[in-house]
């Protein structure tokens, strides 16, 4: 994948899983380097 489209790339995943499942929350979580991380909560509705 392109460099720096690793979020696009989970948060893309995580969505098309929700769908595919039906369910209501994905969370996606990533590590942004020097110590710091970041998370997501989707919701479908």
């Amino acid at each position: 994948h392109p460099l720096g489209a690793s979020g696009a790339r989970i948060l893309g995943k995580a969505a098309t899983l929700l769908k595919r499942t039906e369910g209501e929350y994905a969370l996606a979580t990533m590590c942004i380097g020097g110590g710091m991380g970041i998370a997501t909560i989707l919701r479908r509705h």
